[in-house]
């Protein structure tokens, strides 16, 4: 994109000056939610960027003791251009409307965290023409799809800052999504794969009565890891550990990864996505057993396993 600021010579000698560009009206705005999850054990983090041309790419994370757990990733499909004018409308927003205004509205910068539940939410305005980055931070509530200023009567900055945020995720991918954890507890990968040695047959939890290792862990753990491979550590009176696998496949490229962990009732039900090469793939024939091993607090018995729900992708995706 060529953009021309500065003095232009007239007809007859002239001069007309352009007006420099809107701040991030060529770069990319930034959308960043960050929500404690069971006690501040795990968390959750939603991160939206929008570049100036239209293209948008947003990505869930979920964590537990630190461990990432699984991402969803989602991004731009219809013509960027559509976006784009979108986007330059949306940054003459921030910069001029009144009720939205950041730049010279709104104090830069924020807490470092943010009281009991309650979500950070940051908003950046990345302005390539000046190579000046404007960022805001407050306190909020809900995840990056349900964002709200919660009760009270919250500070003026910080309604801006979460109505900004939401205005960029409708604008990308409208009002319907739903975070991809919605309700779930917090997890984190303890190994994943195209093959376990293990060789299990399907989807299985490991959970302890009474604290101590369960023997069937250890059982597993020397047949997928091998012998004298450490046990990863688990605390087993506060957490259980849960293999998601579709048993044996026979063809290359298909995987398996854990998306909600879920309380429901008297139970605990666990929801994993495979995903799969798509129709017109020609994948080579390779047998093996994807797997996803997590590591998640400890939820209500029984932990029952939901059917795979199946997720095609592109051949070389």
């Amino acid at each position: 994109m060529l953009v021309v600021v500065g003095a232009t010579t007239g007809c007859e000698g002239d001069t007309t000056v352009l007006p420099s560009p809107l701040l991030a009206q060529i770069g990319e705005l930034r959308a960043d939610v960050e929500v404690p999850l069971a006690g501040g054990t795990g968390r959750l983090e939603g991160t939206l960027v929008w570049q100036s041309d239209g293209r948008w790419v947003m990505v869930e994370r979920i964590y537990y003791r630190n461990q990432l757990g699984e991402e969803v990733v989602r991004r731009s499909r219809t013509n960027p251009g559509e976006r784009a004018a979108d986007y330059a409308g949306f940054v003459r927003q921030l910069n001029e409307t009144p009720a939205l205004r950041l730049p010279g509205e709104v104090v830069e910068g924020g807490p470092n965290s943010c009281p009991g539940a309650q979500a950070r939410v940051t908003f950046a305005m990345v302005d390539d023409f000046r190579n000046q980055v404007s960022s805001w931070t407050r306190c909020a509530s809900g995840n990056f799809f349900t964002l709200s200023t919660g009760a009270g009567s919250p500070e003026p900055g910080a309604v801006r800052i979460v109505t900004a945020v939401q205005l960029a995720r409708s604008f990308t991918m409208g009002d319907a999504e739903r975070s991809g954890f919605e309700g779930s507890i917090p997890f984190g990968t303890l190994d994943r794969g195209a093959d376990s040695p293990a060789r299990e047959p399907g989807s299985r939890a490991f959970v302890s009565l009474d604290g101590s290792v369960p023997g069937e862990w250890s059982s597993f753990w020397r047949r997928h890891a091998g012998a004298g491979v450490p046990e990863p550590e688990v605390d087993w009176a506060s957490e259980m550990v849960l293999l998601a696998t579709p048993g044996r496949r026979t063809e290359a490229g298909h995987g398996v990864g854990v998306r909600r962990v879920l309380p429901v009732g008297v139970a605990t039900q666990v929801q994993a996505v495979e995903t799969i090469p798509g129709d017109f793939c020609a994948p080579a024939s390779l047998e093996g057993y994807p797997f996803h091993l997590v590591r998640a607090p400890l939820g209500p018995a029984p932990v029952n396993f939901a059917d795979l729900l199946p997720q095609r992708f592109a051949c070389g995706g």
